[in-house]
């Protein structure tokens, strides 16, 4: 099972707070993270991470903000992060986007619920679930569906690839202190 279904949506910062209460109370609290992220320039979706507890290369295929896509990662110790940039950074690859996010992550109706809130971008709630290439579009209603059930309209592909666009332009600016 190596594809990530996902459907998020944008939240208010009262809607944030009210979900990891929801949540904390309905689901089984995992972790809190500290996460920063950095895209590369590169064909496919190539990242690395830094969180509280590791660093990892991953990549996602597709197109961002498909509903589902194939993921392939390795993780490293958190340490490795410097490393890994100076690994891709000398192979002539450019960090083109720095995310920097406090995610809260749940497990309910076994399903994974990540609340997030990343600097400069803004809140969001994202459900997800893995599964194999027959069961994708199953699984992306039946998420769709948890969504609607908690009161949170889908946020449209489209206003996230406007509100995407926009953060890549001006991350620099929108995250400084």
């Amino acid at each position: 099972m190596n594809i990530e279904v996902e459907t998020r949506s944008f939240i208010t910062e009262e809607k944030y707070k009210e979900l990891i209460d929801f949540f904390k109370k309905e689901g089984k609290f995992l972790k809190e993270d500290c996460q920063e992220t950095y895209y590369f320039d590169t064909e496919e979706d190539l990242r690395i991470q830094k969180n509280n507890f590791f660093s990892k290369i991953w990549m996602k295929k597709g197109k961002l903000h498909d509903d589902y896509r194939e993921e392939l990662e390795i993780k490293f110790n958190k340490e490795d992060f410097e490393i890994l940039e100076k690994l891709f950074l000398s192979l002539g690859f450019n960090v083109n986007i720095k995310w920097f996010r406090n995610r809260h992550e749940f497990i309910w109706q076994d399903i994974s619920i990540m609340i997030d809130y990343t600097k400069g971008y803004g809140y969001i709630i994202e459900l997800e679930k893995m599964t194999d290439e027959e069961n994708k579009e199953r699984i992306s209603k039946f998420l769709k569906e948890k969504l609607e059930f908690l009161n949170i309209p889908l946020t449209p592909k489209e206003e996230f690839d406007k509100r995407f666009k926009n953060y890549k332009e001006n991350w620099k600016e929108l995250t400084k202190q």
